[in-house]
């Protein structure tokens, strides 16, 4: 794919899931951005400079999720975030990318939820797209990191790596992914 050879521009990670069984709890599921800073190359792996979930955006715009479901109902891809990583600052080296589910009472994890799945995608070009019955015992999965390389070109590694806690401690955590 030529688009990754030059570098990544603008991608969307999308999530869907089918909607909860009539009488049952809806399942609310979140796609997650985590950005990195050069600075934390003491500590490239820690706490994010800043997260993006949920009815929020980054503090530039350059990251935003532009459709949030709180059920799953809908066609096609429920909820949508758009990273523009070349209008990223500078001395934001790395982006992650996960899926939580809102814990409800009742504990709820992937193998509840009814055919999710997630897609990353650049233009027209899918670069990844998967369920998560790898991970259907846990309620966080990361699913994607964007490196920035030393000539200032953002290169793409899929991930799905999960995460059984609560979304706070997710948002710190999802750097650690390997």
């Amino acid at each position: 794919m030529s688009s990754i050879r030059k570098g990544l521009t603008k991608v969307e990670v999308g999530l869907k899931w089918d909607p909860s069984p009539m009488g049952a709890s809806p399942h609310d599921l979140d796609i997650v951005a985590a950005t990195y800073t050069a600075d934390a190359a003491d500590d490239p792996r820690g706490r994010p400079d800043y997260l993006v979930h949920f009815d929020s955006r980054s503090p530039d715009g350059t990251i935003s999720l532009s459709r949030d479901s709180k059920t799953g109902q809908g066609f096609g891809y429920d909820e949508v975030m758009v990273l523009e990583l070349q209008r990223l600052a500078e001395r934001y080296t790395r982006v992650v990318v996960g899926v939580a589910v809102q814990q409800h009472p009742e504990g709820t994890v992937f193998g509840d939820v009814a055919n999710a799945s997630v897609r990353v995608r650049e233009g027209h070009t899918d670069l990844a797209e998967h369920g998560f019955a790898e991970v259907a015992g846990c309620t966080a999965a990361v699913v994607a990191e964007f490196t920035r390389e030393p000539g200032g070109t953002w290169t793409f590694r899929e991930l799905l790596q999960g995460f059984e806690t609560d979304l706070v401690t997710f948002g710190s955590e999802m750097g650690s992914a390997r």
